[in-house]
């Protein structure tokens, strides 16, 4: 039998990061009347019970963020640790009388951790990764003859010294003559050359917590609507909405018609009707 993990290793992405996400997408997205009620607690109580559960709740945009910086090659359970060290950092400073979202506050926190993060560790892991890398990364620069580029001939000499293929002496040697550029803009820079720092562009946009959290207050918002405009049409429109749109095996006109003992236009109205009412109450 295998060892069952205990709560604590599973919240801690570095011991199984598969389990660490099942866990951290199960605790409830806070609503901002709960999450301000909790900021309070611990703004001005110092309540360290508020402080865990903002944390917890806030543990999944952790890593949707963590996710866009997968292009590295950094474990993703570093990656999510450190993101959580800003998560934390961002919980205990944030104030609830700002009138924000607390993962809108947060962002520049747990980013701010990833990027020191990568730029502590990416260089060293990206230039040398398999057997053959490193082994090419310790030796290349002893077995050229000459500070400009091999020839075909040199590559090749290299190759069979080192037992590797002639295509890896030709990436190490790209890797070891290349510039580690600078994560950030330098202070000197200007609005033109700026936007080029590989901060403002690397980052994959896709995973953007605080559109995540509006998107999924707006579809709850939207649910609720619908289902308290569907309670308020008549029991045929009801029906005829709810077979043809939301259940599984959708109905077709023709089969409600006879369902009905009307013809499939009179259904096709009656749909058209409802579907109109239905909108007129969402946006009203």
């Amino acid at each position: 039998m295998g060892t069952q993990l205990q709560p604590v290793d599973i919240l801690a992405p570095g011991q199984n990061l598969t389990a660490y996400i099942q866990v951290v997408n199960g605790f409830s997205i806070l609503s901002a009347e709960e999450e301000k009620a909790l900021a309070e607690d611990l703004y001005y109580r110092n309540d360290l019970e508020a402080a865990r559960r903002l944390v917890l709740a806030h543990l999944r945009f952790v890593v949707h963020i963590a996710k866009s910086y997968s292009g590295y090659g950094l474990s993703q359970g570093d990656l999510i640790q450190e993101g959580n060290v800003g998560l934390m950092k961002a919980v205990r400073r944030f104030n609830p009388e700002k009138g924000v979202r607390l993962i809108s506050f947060a962002v520049h926190w747990i980013k701010a951790e990833i990027h020191e993060f990568i730029l502590r560790n990416w260089r060293i892991v990206k230039i040398a990764t398999t057997k053959a890398q490193r082994k090419l990364f310790f030796n290349l620069r002893g077995q050229k003859k000459h500070l400009g580029w091999l020839s075909r001939e040199e590559a090749e000499a290299v190759a069979k010294d080192l037992n590797v293929d002639v295509k890896h002496v030709h990436d190490m040697e790209g890797r070891l003559a290349a510039f580690d550029a600078g994560f950030d803009a330098g202070v000197d820079e200007d609005d033109d050359t700026a936007y080029q720092a590989p901060v403002n562009y690397l980052e994959d946009r896709r995973f953007d917590p605080a559109v995540m959290l509006e998107n999924a207050d707006w579809e709850d918002n939207s649910v609720s609507n619908l289902e308290q405009a569907l309670e308020k049409l008549d029991e045929r429109s009801r029906d005829i909405l709810q077979k043809r749109w939301l259940n599984e095996e959708k109905a077709t006109l023709h089969e409600l018609a006879a369902e009905y003992g009307v013809s499939a236009e009179r259904i096709r109205q009656l749909e058209k009707n409802a579907m109109k009412k239905i909108r007129v109450m969402i946006e009203a």
